[in-house]
Formats: structure tokens, C-alpha cells, sequence
């Protein structure tokens, strides 16, 4: 039984602390892991002079609101480190301001793999809908239960690590499955499956590679991880039916199908690539206007029910300026 979270609001604030040490352990594991002689307290003081060139122990208190001994001790864990070393001011020699030293510039080298893969999972962990702060404490305890915090991160670095591994391959008829669970997946997950998908998905040679389409496949050593097509539709191509396998999402695995796609299409040298969607999935958008896609309207009796997004590459920029 766990009694905090048996009190209720009453035991929020333990059940904060509890959390934030939980946190805490878990980072200084991943630390520990990959060898980073870092204490996961110290970055908050450590990011800001990072972030400055020359900071004064007052300056510190002032961004981070803590207590002047409590940045002193911090200062003094950094300077035990090598982290950082001590100047005094070039105006007022009373005055020490701090930055980093050459093993703390190092240390930011190592690390921000790190700290870029640990934000990643604290968003994936937090991105919830809930009624209250003590609901949303629950549903994250919960998942911490079913997978601790360190071990995501470890996951999520290593597979940003294979990420470099990642090959786009042609279609083949031995991945014809990959591509139908792939899709159904995520449709299923957000919408529901369709006829027409249904249709399309389980015969891609007769509605897609016979009509002149093509399918992409993205290889993570013997692993199909994600798909995606273009096919012909109404005159032009349509970037379609893209998707990652859930425990390869993250990895920019989407993106370089996308980029495959549009450097595929200029090969062809096609005027331009259009694409269905719905603002629900909020990841995919971000990526196809990160790689120039722009909204135009969708036309009526769209065949795509689901679709309340119609968007758009021009393949020749200064062709769409002259017009």
C-alpha cells in the first residue's frame, strides 16, 4: 500500500519530494552509466554559468532564488570538480565572477546527449492530460512503475545512438505486412481504420507501386521500423501512409522519410508533393512544416474522412516565386 498516496492533497507536498529524489537518483544512475562525473543537483547553477560569460554568486541567487549558502555550497562542489573557475571582476577586483573551465566545457560535450535525451523522456512522461496536479502525480508514479526513468533514457540514447544506422530501402514484397502494420498502428491509435485503408493498405502493389507509386521502407539493422509512400493523385504526389513503430519514435526516424521523400520527388523532378492529415497529430505537422510544407485548403468530399489538413511542397522555390 502506498500510504502518501493514500493522503490525498493533504501529503502533496511529500509526495513532490518524493518525486524530485526519485528523479534525482534516477539521473545520477544515467550519469554513472555513461561515466559523466556530474551531480544532477548542481545543474541548474551549472546551466547558468554555462549560459554566461562571468557570473557572480549573487547573480546565481538571483535567477535561481535560492539562498546565498545553498549557492555557496554549490559553487564550492563545482570548484571541488574542476568544473569552473574563479576571476576577479575586471572593474571591481572585490568582486569573483565564475565560469566555466576547461574541463567544464568538456563535461558540456559529454553530457548534452544526455540532457537532450533526459528532456525528451520527461516530456514523453509529462505530455498527459489531467484534472488535477495530484492526478497527474499518480499517472506519472505509475509509469515510472512500469518503466523506471533511467532505463528510458538509456533506451532513448541508444537508440538515438543507432538512429545514424537507419537505412531507407525500396519496397519488396517481404515487407508487405511491415507496411500494413505500420500504418494500422497508428490509425488505429488516433482514428479508426477505414475501408478505403484497409483496401489500399493490404494491396500497396495494386494501388500504389502499379499506378506509379513508390513505398519506402526505413531498416534499423534487420529491423523495419517505419514506411512511408508517394503516390500519384490527380495529376501531382501524394506523401502518404507514414508511419514509425512506437518504440522507435523520437529518433528522427519520420524525418528522414520525409527528407527521402522530397529528395526522391526532386529526382523526378516533380513540381510538388501535397499531403492529408489531421492538427491532432501535432509531431507530424511540426515535421512537415520543419521541411516546408505549407497548408492549403482541402478540397470537398476528401476521400480521407479523417483529414481536416491538406498541405504542400513547391519542389521549385523560384518557380513558386514567379508565379
Amino acid at each position: 500500500m502506498d500510504t502518501l498516496r493514500g493522503l490525498g492533497e493533504i501529503g502533496i507536498a511529500s509526495r513532490l519530494k518524493r518525486v524530485s529524489e526519485y528523479l534525482m537518483r534516477e539521473t545520477q544512475f544515467v550519469y554513472n552509466t555513461y561515466n559523466i562525473n556530474f551531480d544532477p543537483y548542481l545543474f541548474p547553477t551549472f546551466k547558468i554559468i554555462k549560459n554566461k560569460d562571468g557570473i557572480t554568486n549573487t547573480e546565481i541567487n538571483s535567477c535561481l532564488r535560492t539562498t546565498q549558502p545553498a549557492t555557496t555550497q554549490t559553487i564550492n562542489k563545482l570548484l571541488k570538480k574542476n568544473l569552473i573557475i574563479l576571476k576577479h571582476d575586471k572593474v571591481d577586483k572585490r568582486k569573483k565572477k565564475i565560469y566555466l573551465s576547461d574541463e567544464g566545457k568538456q563535461l558540456i560535450k559529454n553530457a548534452t546527449p544526455i540532457w537532450e535525451s533526459i528532456e525528451s523522456i520527461v516530456k514523453k512522461y509529462t505530455s498527459f492530460n489531467s484534472n488535477s496536479l495530484l492526478e497527474h502525480l499518480n499517472i506519472l508514479e505509475s509509469q515510472f512503475e512500469s518503466k523506471s526513468f533511467s532505463k528510458a533514457i538509456i533506451e532513448h540514447i541508444n537508440m538515438k545512438n543507432l538512429g545514424n544506422t537507419v537505412k531507407i530501402i525500396d519496397f519488396s514484397s517481404e515487407y508487405r505486412s511491415k507496411f500494413y502494420e505500420l500504418n494500422v498502428e497508428w490509425i488505429k491509435k488516433f482514428f479508426y481504420v477505414e475501408p478505403f485503408d484497409e483496401e489500399v493498405l493490404s494491396n500497396p502493389e495494386k494501388y500504389i507501386i502499379d499506378k506509379n507509386g513508390y513505398i519506402f521502407f526505413a531498416k534499423l539493422n534487420n529491423t523495419i521500423v517505419g514506411t512511408v509512400a508517394i503516390m500519384p493523385k490527380n495529376g501531382v504526389y501524394e506523401l502518404t501512409k507514414m508511419g514509425v513503430s512506437p518504440e522507435h519514435r523520437g529518433h528522427k526516424i519520420g524525418q528522414k522519410l520525409v527528407q527521402h521523400c522530397i529528395d526522391f520527388a526532386k529526382k523526378l523532378e516533380l513540381e510538388k508533393l501535397i499531403l492529408y492529415s489531421n492538427t491532432m497529430l501535432e509531431n507530424a505537422i511540426y515535421i512537415y512544416r520543419k521541411y516546408g510544407f505549407v497548408e492549403i485548403p482541402v478540397e470537398e468530399n476528401c476521400i480521407y474522412k479523417r483529414s481536416d489538413i491538406k498541405m504542400e511542397l513547391r519542389l521549385n522555390p523560384l518557380e513558386q516565386f514567379c508565379n
